[in-house]
């Protein structure tokens, strides 16, 4: 199973997509600074979508990462939840 998923640092409210197999791994390299991107903070998981295949998920981050419309519309369904669930 391949993961696309998005983080949020609790202060300063910045935000990453990545992708990774091992999303429960990933997640605590983002929090203990082992990613360079990441370092310093606290990431919290938001958001993450489980794919079967390692090219669709792939292909998915890509256009996250690439596409403001997607990473537009990404973040509102996020900052949608996280206001109802009352962290923002």
């Amino acid at each position: 199973m391949y993961f696309v998923y998005l983080i949020v640092e609790k202060n300063t409210k910045n935000r990453y997509i990545g992708f990774t197999n091992d999303l429960k791994t990933r997640i605590h390299n983002h929090n203990s600074g082992a990613s360079k991107f990441t370092k310093g903070g606290s990431w919290d998981l938001v958001y993450y979508e489980a794919f079967l295949s390692k090219k669709d998920a792939t292909k998915r981050e890509y256009k996250l990462k690439h596409d403001g419309r997607s990473r537009r519309f990404l973040y509102q369904r996020a900052d949608n939840s996280l206001s109802f669930a009352g962290q923002k």
